[in-house]
């Protein structure tokens, strides 16, 4: 691997210098309050506090702030949810899709004239995507259709609805589109200071659907007080073990070829979007894309079961594939009763490609939205059976069973979680002080501000930040720690370029001797970030809070 500096620029990328000598940084109190001085931290952080402080005192002033400050990675981003509806809405008429005005849904025509380009034939009542260019209030209603933009709860209706309500609205657009989203969220990510994403994303799995509906479903226990302790041994083992024999039989791995051959596609195109190796090439290629394979969990298990095989397969040959999670609403009647079961799939799966990383969705849920029981025993299973690293919105937590015990396992185990407080806001109405983010926080557990939905949710990363800072009076030290911690948690390869994990005190001895960030590290520690990838995006992570530091008055 050739390592280099990378930079963020609005427009271009810039040839790096040395920077000027700064000592490494200790990681800030979990529970400190924002202060003016603080004598641990190095002269240029004394200026980013500083600059910090004042500018707290203005939302806007602290989010133009914010944007600018090095945000390290997005590991909690889907695809699909991070695109504006604005761009749906160019695809959809470059489809040739047609609107439902009644549920403002796209819709692929049933049949087309002979016409020469040939025209969407929508049928009476419905319009053509394209007419929304021509018309204000179309347009207007299909934006707010496909995102909570100027959405307000009526009776019958949540945000969690409407939320979850939009995927389906437009969907239809062709994935040949899916090149132009990733240019999207990249260049979202390059114009906050971003560098690298974990994008979920479902790669086709067609074949394999139509595999595991041919193959009978073992009799395994669903209901987790059958099987408490979190054990897949027995009966349960042996009957996803031959299941997985038979999958495998039928040809499951012949769609692997076919993802893959998706990814390449719609990387190779993205960076001819971008530029990317050329002298013109746009800010968006200095950001580094990876995937998580997304599986369906709404599903009928044979499917559940099938998908998730064929995610540990791509993601066992690919290396752009660096783990896989679970999606979809965890209150869904297939997602609760499963739930168990699912994870058994997991702890039976990881112990036949150990490798592969896994991050779940575990806790997005909430009093009401499911009865008591349900809140109990999410996470705990995704960390315990599922083999969880890192846990996707946890705000549940304290009501699980034996929270404090639990809280204490992620910190001690440093299982991090991916903190998504606008989502958490608009899906399930939680906001401070009912919170986990400083239950987290006061525990040890890692932390990690993401967006989720940016797209549904109209945010960016940036928007996070602000919020942590002014809702939970996160000080520039925490925020600087989230983003160090989003790449220590990264999926990435490679050994870290700190001596502890979370520990951001002491990187490790190759790379001890000179400033943090440089831009020309010695030869010693040059061999050993181009042995990691991850100490690469972390070493890059230090030079542009080196950058931004010293640009601040």
């Amino acid at each position: 691997m050739l390592f280099r500096i990378r930079t963020y620029a609005p427009t271009a990328f810039l040839t790096f210098f040395s920077l000027a000598s700064f000592a490494q940084a200790p990681a800030s109190s979990t529970a400190r309050p924002a202060k003016s001085y603080i004598p641990s931290a190095t002269p240029s952080e004394q200026r980013a506090i500083r600059a910090f402080d004042i500018a707290k005192h203005s939302p806007l002033e602290l989010h133009a702030f914010l944007e600018r400050m090095p945000k390290g990675a997005d590991l909690h981003m889907h695809l699909s949810g991070a695109i504006y509806a604005e761009t749906f809405i160019k695809d959809a008429a470059a489809d040739g899709l047609c609107v439902n005005p009644k549920t403002f849904s796209f819709f692929k025509p049933a049949a087309t004239t002979r016409s020469l380009p040939p025209q969407p034939v929508c049928g009476e009542g419905n319009e053509r995507a394209e007419n929304a260019f021509k018309d204000q209030k179309l347009y207007d209603a299909l934006v707010d259709s496909f995102s909570m933009r100027s959405f307000v709860p009526s009776a019958g209706t949540s945000g969690h609805d409407q939320f979850f309500a939009t995927f389906s609205r437009f969907g239809g657009i062709d994935k040949s589109h899916t090149a132009e989203w990733l240019d999207e969220v990249a260049t979202r990510a390059a114009a906050q200071n971003e560098q690298y994403l974990e994008v979920m994303e479902t790669p086709i799995f067609t074949d394999v659907a139509n595999l595991s509906s041919q193959i009978d479903w073992p009799s395994t226990p669903a209901d987790p007080a059958q099987n408490r302790t979190g054990d897949a041994t027995g009966t349960a083992r042996e009957d996803l073990s031959r299941l997985r024999d038979a999958l495998l039989a039928a040809g499951l791995r012949d769609e692997v070829a076919i993802d893959r051959k998706e990814l390449d596609d719609a990387l190779d195109a993205r960076n001819q979007i971008e530029n990317c190796g050329q002298p013109s090439a746009r800010a968006a290629c200095s950001v580094k894309i990876r995937f998580l394979y997304q599986v369906l969990r709404g599903f009928p298990p044979q499917q559940v079961f099938a998908q998730t095989l064929l995610a540990f397969e791509v993601a066992s040959v690919d290396s752009r594939v660096v783990g896989l999670n679970f999606v979809m609403p965890e209150d869904g009647y297939m997602s609760m009763s499963e739930y168990h079961r699912q994870m058994l799939m997991l702890d039976y799966l990881h112990g036949v490609y150990p490798k592969v990383h896994i991050s779940l969705h575990a806790g997005e849920i909430a009093p009401g939205l499911v009865p008591p029981d349900g809140l109990r025993f999410h996470i705990r299973e995704a960390v315990d059976l599922g083999h969880a690293e890192r846990i996707g919105h946890g705000v549940d937590i304290m009501y699980e069973r034996e929270p404090q015990s639990l809280l204490k396992e992620m910190a001690s185990r440093h299982i991090m979680v991916e903190i998504n407080l606008t989502s958490n806001d608009l899906i399930l109405g939680v906001q401070p002080p009912w919170h986990p983010l400083p239950n987290y926080r006061a525990a040890g557990v890692p932390v990690a501000l993401s967006t989720d939905d940016e797209g549904v949710s109209r945010i960016d990363l940036t928007n996070e930040y602000t919020r942590a800072a002014l809702e939970f009076n996160l000080s520039y030290l925490d925020l600087k720690a989230s983003a160090r911690t989003s790449i220590e948690h990264s999926f990435l390869p490679g050994n870290s370029l700190w001596q502890q994990q979370d520990a951001f005190t002491q990187t490790v001895p190759a790379c001890a001797s000179q400033p943090l960030g440089a831009a020309n590290p010695t030869p010693k520690c040059l061999s050993f970030l181009q042995s990691s990838e991850k100490a690469a995006e972390q070493w890059q992570l230090e030079h542009r809070f080196g950058l931004f530091e010293s640009t601040l008055p």
